[in-house]
């Protein structure tokens, strides 16, 4: 079969590499009919998650079954489904407290209780280098997928893929954000970030309440969509220092909630990645330090954007004078899937807006290059094997 595969930092290729083949009981082989390149892809491709092995890349994907394990007892060959790109048993502790990114099974060689690599990360994930279980993603034409039963979703007939596509990762996402805040109804919430995950912030923060969302980006095109998409208000960073004019807009308070939807690939200067290398740290905290300014005293910080080290530069004696909430964590996709695909199907909210570019998977490469620098105001990829 044909598939994306990471070498190493920016060098991403099609390959012909072997099918895919059943390894365990509950395993499926599905057919993959649609993907998209993900921000978190990104951290891969250059090089802040070391991989030194080839792995094929993608973790949101959907397409068909093809084959399926003698233990499979939910789904058939020839259901479409999506596939949730966290990668859980459903049966251990924390699969069953709803907790499925800290599944004690599916990520062997890594588990472990003290959250610090090498040895004691969470549970698997597509894609997400060897760290995490070293799975084969979904930029191909197959994919086998581990735990099954608990790890795929039936979607009935009357979909487009781009209706659904995106329940696989960046819309629980944003939505575990917002979850996590527990709204009450008429809060100020602040995204910074305005790529896809930070506009399905956005989308999540009006359905759980929100009386005012906010948008917070560097790059016009990115605020334009989310105004498009998400109805919100808008402030660039190189305009304005949006944290005197969220405060301003506030009553001089701050925000009620500020969501960190950038991670540790927020723009830094190079004095910063100096300090990274003298620290051994990757990316940067300056989004999160953004947002710990903006929100209130007594507010709610929750971080969506991924952080992959520790940082010598932690504000935390700000967070304790001010007395917040920090939420963050990978999303428990599973815990959140049905309610958010009945969303979908009640149309309340849209999720294929946001797709800026379609290629055939052919042409990945490409769409990397395109996706990692933002050219020609590209937002979202969608790639068809």
């Amino acid at each position: 079969m044909k598939a994306l595969v990471f070498h190493s930092p920016k060098k991403v290729s099609i390959e012909n590499v072997p099918d895919p083949t059943l390894l365990k009981h509950d395993d499926v082989i599905v057919k993959v009919t649609s993907t998209s390149i993900c921000g978190t892809d990104l951290h891969i491709f250059n090089g802040l998650l070391p991989q030194k092995r080839d792995l094929i890349l993608g973790h949101e994907f959907m397409g068909i079954i093809e084959e399926v394990g003698k233990g499979i007892t939910q789904f058939k060959k020839g259901d479409r489904v999506i596939v949730s790109c966290i990668i859980s048993c459903g049966h251990c502790f924390f699969c069953q407290h709803g907790q499925p990114p800290q599944c004690e099974n599916s990520n062997k060689d890594h588990y472990g209780p003290e959250g610090r690599p090498p040895n004691s990360v969470g549970g698997g994930v597509f894609a997400y280098t060897d760290l995490y279980g070293g799975y084969d993603g979904g930029q191909a034409e197959y994919v086998r997928v581990p735990f099954a039963n608990h790890g795929l979703r039936k979607i009935e007939e009357g979909f487009k893929d781009e209706e659904v596509l995106f329940l696989t990762d960046i819309f629980p996402t944003g939505w575990a954000a917002i979850d996590r805040a527990q709204l009450k109804g008429g809060e100020t919430v602040v995204v910074f970030g305005c790529g896809p995950v930070g506009i399905m912030c956005q989308k999540a923060a009006w359905l759980n309440g929100a009386g005012r969302v906010i948008g917070v980006d560097l790059l016009d095109y990115r605020l334009e969509l989310a105004h498009k998409c998400a109805r919100v208000e808008t402030l660039n960073l190189n305009d304005v220092n949006v944290i005197d004019v969220i405060r301003d807009m506030t009553g001089g308070r701050g925000a009620d909630v500020c969501v960190d939807a950038v991670g540790m690939e927020a723009n830094r200067s190079i004095w910063e990645k100096a300090l990274d290398l003298a620290h051994a740290q990757s990316g940067t905290i300056n989004a999160l330090k953004a947002c710990i300014s903006a929100v209130r005293r007594g507010g709610t910080v929750s971080i969506i954007g991924v952080y992959a080290t520790d940082y010598s530069n932690f504000p935390l004696g700000q967070i304790f004078d001010k007395g917040l909430s920090i939420h963050t964590g990978p999303v428990p996709l599973q815990f959140y899937l049905d309610h958010l695909m009945q969303l979908v199907k009640d149309k309340k909210v849209i999720l294929d807006d946001i797709i800026t570019h379609n290629f055939t998977l052919e042409h990945a490469a490409q769409a990397y290059d395109l996706f990692c620098h933002k050219k020609d105001n590209c937002l979202k990829v969608v790639l068809k094997p």
